[in-house]
């Protein structure tokens, strides 16, 4: 038994692929073990470098970080949403005056580095321009750019992996494209997109993290300025630790949304009638409709 790219594997295999597991498993519990054993040794889990934590004050500063790394997330997620949308169709256009240059903008601006962008739009703008841009919206407007870019080649992809025959039929039936893609095509394709989607979003939280460049107050430029404060002792890596933990939980309910919708959706709709009077019945309503 094979499927299209490997063949299944019989016992033997199965038995050697849950040894490598088990060996793998092991060996990073070991790393783990090792880094731990390394932090206590060198009196990193001392109480003294763990008191800055129960301070209100640095809780307040730590919350308010949060909130300014949620709320670019927040409305970069949204734009590189439309940004994609928005270029996707650009892309799947049959006018070139159209297609030719969304695919210019997308290729331009998924091989820019996300840094550079940033960089560009928060010195740039300034300088050479003469646009005072915020710290917010050069992180937000760099974080649209490139990962708005990516989701319209996403998008595209998962229109374009659709069989040919499900447009035909639906231009047969005399609907116009817009018709077609609306509501033939996205919605399916919407279900093969979604767990990209939503772990392209999970990019999109992990590099507002680049915020701290431009001097953006979220919770990596908070961890650096706490963790040079000489009278709390100077804490850089329980600080580390605890903001790797939140953008660790924040990322594990986003891929946890993500497996959540996918299962939902894997379920499919429910079948229709199997009954030869109830098939005949949709069968004239279909066919009525259609001649309308």
């Amino acid at each position: 038994m094979s499927s299209v790219l490997y063949d299944v594997p019989g016992p033997v295999a199965r038995r050697r692929n849950t040894a490598i597991g088990v060996l793998g498993t092991l060996a990073v519990l070991a790393l783990v073990a090792f880094v731990v054993y390394r932090f206590y040794a060198s009196g990193q889990f001392e109480g003294r470098l763990w008191e800055w934590i129960l301070y209100v004050n640095i809780q307040y500063l730590l919350l308010d970080a949060l909130l300014a790394t949620l709320s670019a997330f927040a409305v970069a997620a949204v734009l590189s949403l439309l940004f994609g949308a928005v270029f996707a169709g650009g892309r799947l256009s049959d006018h070139a005056w159209v297609s030719r240059p969304a695919t210019a903008v997308v290729e331009f601006f998924r091989a820019i580095p996300l840094l550079v962008l940033i960089f560009i739009l928060y010195y740039g703008a300034s300088r050479g321009l003469g646009i005072d841009i915020s710290a917010f919206w050069a992180l937000v407007v760099g974080l649209m750019l490139y990962n708005g870019s990516v989701l319209a080649e996403v998008f595209r992809s998962g229109v374009r992996s659709l069989p040919r025959g499900q447009s035909e039929a639906a231009y047969a039936l005399g609907m116009r494209k817009t018709q077609v893609m609306t509501t033939v095509l996205l919605p399916q394709a919407l279900r093969a997109m979604l767990p990209t989607i939503l772990s392209q979003l999970v990019v999109v939280l992990k590099d507002t993290a680049l915020g701290f460049i431009i001097l953006y107050p979220e919770l990596l430029y908070q961890a650096r300025y706490l963790g040079s404060q000489t009278q709390l002792g100077a804490p850089i890596l329980p600080v580390a630790i605890v903001i790797a933990a939140i953008y660790i939980t924040m990322c594990l309910l986003l891929s946890g949304l993500s497996k959540l919708l996918e299962r939902r959706l894997s379920k499919g709709p429910k079948a229709g009638p199997t009954d030869p009077a109830e098939l005949n019945k949709a069968n004239a309503l279909v066919l009525g409709s259609s001649a309308q």
